[in-house]
């Protein structure tokens, strides 16, 4: 599941999650609500209004960076945003000051919650992979990865990822189904679980070319983290992607017990990848290019795709306090409070996503036209 622009912050010490509101914050939240108007309700979050000075790093945030992420949302955008594209497009050239000018005018900042109560959450992130691969199998690249194949949705859920690997039967109705094969089956573990990745593929003639494998479907096994597994195993303290290959590294005959213990597995088809397209990630689930550094995984039951988030995240990996735009989901990405922060691809993207975990806290910006 990389980097824009990394604003320092220091702020205090969130309370912990899940704590019920003191009395001054439940006083707090009726001032707001009779002054800003009434707090909403969504399948999976309640939003309460705030004025803009609570936004932290407001007046930091370079804004232009985050708006190729929201003309990317106006390629597709949802009923409650089409209205205001044409001026989002028209900003595009505008200085920063003037495009924040305009947010504050046009759009009203709500501070998402648990239904429960809590507005605290986590961050994770995720990232594009950069592979080589092979269009045939060799003795050097062996590890498949597949297109749908005929009889996914005849079977709910298709095989296991064990018994894809194991059994005759399932392997012969993937026979055929191959788009290409990587050399370490980690690398195509990563790849499933990010959903998509950029491969450069050696074709049986000797040349290259450079491709995007994006997510086509799933076996609709349910997702297992691995690191949870070594974690639950006592095995590492560190169940970071590079904590896990140290692991393995250490344990080579124990790689099939731990790609096992995750049955779900990602199939995919290729894409051509024009010089273009290569500046920007993958489609997210609104299927637009997600922008590194300004687009988000989010529960679509608490902010629905296409919605402009002030994201604020302090930890030992990065600090930040930016625009974001919620653009895709993902199995893992559940709750009020709960983003995956798209860090782009190659190495320096996958170092920041694989370590990534830390506090976090959520406004959506609403049109205020929406709500009258």
């Amino acid at each position: 599941m990389i980097v824009g622009t990394l604003a320092g912050c220091a702020s205090a010490p969130w309370p912990p999650a899940g704590r019920s509101p003191a009395p001054e914050a439940r006083t707090r939240a009726a001032v707001t609500e009779s002054a800003l108007g009434p707090a909403l309700l969504q399948a999976r979050s309640r939003w309460t209004p705030v004025a803009w000075s609570e936004l932290p790093g407001l007046q930091e945030d370079p804004l232009h960076e985050a708006w190729n992420a929201w003309l990317k949302s106006c390629e597709r955008p949802g009923p409650v945003f089409a209205p205001l594209c044409s001026e989002v497009r028209l900003l595009s050239i505008s200085s920063v000051e003037e495009q924040r000018a305009w947010m504050m005018a046009r759009l009203q900042p709500y501070r998402v919650e648990a239904l429960q109560g809590g507005e605290d959450g986590l961050l994770t992130g995720y990232y594009e992979p950069v592979l080589e691969a092979s269009r045939v199998p060799t003795a050097e690249f062996s590890v498949p990865l597949y297109q749908p194949p005929p009889t996914l949705g005849q079977r709910k859920p298709w095989y296991s990822r064990q018994e894809i690997d194991s059994l005759p039967e399932v392997q012969a109705l993937l026979r055929g189904r191959a788009i290409a094969y990587l050399a370490d089956p980690i690398d195509a573990l990563t790849l499933q679980i990010q959903g998509s990745g950029r491969i450069r593929i050696s074709e049986a003639d000797g040349t290259q070319r450079l491709v995007r494998l994006a997510f086509a479907g799933s076996n609709e096994q349910p997702y297992r983290s691995v690191g949870r597994w070594l974690l639950d195993q006592g095995a590492v303290r560190d169940a970071s992607w590079p904590g896990i290959k140290a692991w393995l590294a250490q344990n080579p005959t124990r790689v099939n017990e731990l790609l096992w213990s995750n049955p779900r597995v990602v199939f995919f088809r290729e894409e051509a990848l024009p010089e273009l397209d290569a500046a920007f990630g993958p489609r997210g689930a609104q299927g637009v290019p997600l922008t590194p550094g300004r687009s988000i995984a989010v529960d679509p039951g608490s902010i629905p795709y296409g919605t402009p988030v002030w994201l604020v995240s302090s930890g030992p990996q990065v600090q930040l306090q930016k625009l974001v735009l919620a653009q895709d989901t993902g199995s893992a990405i559940t709750g009020a409070v709960r983003a995956d922060y798209f860090a782009g691809w190659g190495a320096g993207a996958a170092e920041l996503a694989g370590r990534l975990k830390q506090p976090l806290r959520l406004w959506v910006l609403w049109p205020r036209e929406a709500v009258r």
